[in-house]
């Protein structure tokens, strides 16, 4: 749990950060405001992917002990943590590359597409893990005190 917090707390300061890039490398480039970069989706991808969906499985977790899969667990936080790197890195590169009036290129797309990727197949072992975690918890009798508090 204690990854997932800590985790959770750098995607929030790198969400705040890449947002307050955007606004200053845009403003001392003199980026008409308003047109479109990618270093505005970097602000969001972190903040959502990173820190909020972080702060999800850290619930989930408390709750189902979804890490008693270890394996699963560990491929779940490699993946989805590679992905989000991997697509806000490209979304950075690709946003800075338009505000210095650079052509980007198709590699850089490449690279953010395998991100998503990434994510998604993170997502989806995280999900085989939390199922296993749910249907483990409900499997388990309920115990005579909570029987009470039932009735």
């Amino acid at each position: 749990m204690k990854k997932l917090l800590n985790a959770a707390f750098v995607y929030m300061i790198a969400g705040v950060a890449s947002g307050l890039f955007y606004r200053e490398f845009t403003k001392l480039n003199d980026f008409p405001e308003g047109r479109f970069t990618q270093l505005g989706l970097a602000h969001t991808h972190l903040l959502t992917l990173g820190f909020i969906v972080l702060l999800i499985v850290l619930v989930l977790e408390k709750v189902f002990a979804i890490s008693r899969s270890p394996r699963l667990f560990a491929w779940f936080l490699w993946l989805y943590n590679a992905g989000v790197i991997l697509t806000s890195g490209m979304l950075i590169w690709h946003g800075s590359l338009t505000v210095l009036g650079r052509e980007s290129s198709a590699m850089i797309a490449g690279i953010a597409g395998l991100g998503h990727i990434a994510i998604t197949a993170g997502m989806i072992v995280f999900f085989v893990a939390l199922r296993r975690a749910v249907m483990r918890s409900t499997a388990q009798p309920v115990s005579a005190p909570a029987e009470a508090a039932l009735a």
